[in-house]
């Protein structure tokens, strides 16, 4: 499907469909893409909104997980939403998560793939290597269980993205805030039912994270995909998206 980008104030965004509102986060390399078969599912029934994160625009200074759970408030406020499903994926649900604690009021419902917040193995946590297409191409290949779905365009987007000296320095320091910022302690306190769906085979948040989420956070409903690593909604879509719509109507369910 074709998603139009919206642009408001700051905010470039997708925003399909009406009804309950799902949010969704990309991750450090994500782009709104990422999520094309939720939206194209999900905008059927629910108003499906993707805010495009300022990891290469904001101030290196401010590069970091606070500055963009920030703007994800400004982006809500702005659209007036309230009693959302938060989704994120990757550094996506490590913001979801501190977006979840600082405004439990709003969130419904949370649901985590590959989040970092607890350990990851990213390959931000290293100046990435510019100028080398094949080291970049490898790296992405390794978000996927199956190479191929790194294509060529994705490749080509994220190689285009480190060729700049200044993109390379947010990404490196957006993934150290979030290596720092472990969230063992707090995740506890989360109340909203919670969805986690994990690739077995993640190389990046390793299926032990989604235990441990599992085991800290207190209404959880844990899924696993086979032959699927780190951004199940690209690599397994069928699969992501029949959790997430299983989940999705039994909480429906027991609200009423």
């Amino acid at each position: 499907m074709s998603m139009k980008i919206h642009k408001k104030g700051e905010y470039s965004f997708i925003d399909e469909g009406q009804g309950e509102p799902l949010v969704l986060l990309h991750g450090l390399f994500g782009a709104l893409s990422n999520w094309e078969s939720v939206v194209g599912k999900f905008s059927q029934e629910y108003r499906v909104l993707i805010p495009l994160l300022p990891i290469y625009e904001m101030p290196i200074k401010k590069a970091g997980l606070d500055a963009l759970t920030d703007f994800t408030e400004g982006f809500v406020d702005m659209m007036g939403l309230d009693q959302m499903t938060l989704i994120g994926n990757s550094l996506g649900g490590h913001v979801a998560l501190i977006y979840t604690l600082r405004h439990p009021e709003q969130i419904k419902r949370l649901v985590l793939t590959g989040s970092s917040g607890l350990f990851e193995n990213t390959m931000g946590g290293s100046f990435p290597k510019r100028g080398s297409y094949d080291y970049i191409k490898e790296r992405v290949a390794y978000t996927f269980y199956d190479p191929k779905t790194a294509t060529k365009e994705l490749v080509d987007e994220v190689f285009e993205t480190t060729k700049s000296i200044p993109k390379c320095m947010r990404i490196v320091a957006i993934a150290k805030s979030a290596q720092r910022h472990n969230m063992a302690k707090e995740i506890t306190k989360i109340k909203a039912p919670t969805l986690l769906v994990w690739g077995l085979n993640d190389t990046i948040t390793p299926p032990m994270v989604a235990h441990e989420f599992d085991k800290l956070i207190p209404n959880t409903t844990l899924r696993f995909i086979d032959k699927c690593c780190h951004a199940p909604m690209m690599e397994k879509p069928e699969e992501f998206n029949e959790y997430l719509d299983t989940f999705l109507k039994n909480e429906a369910i027991l609200a009423n």
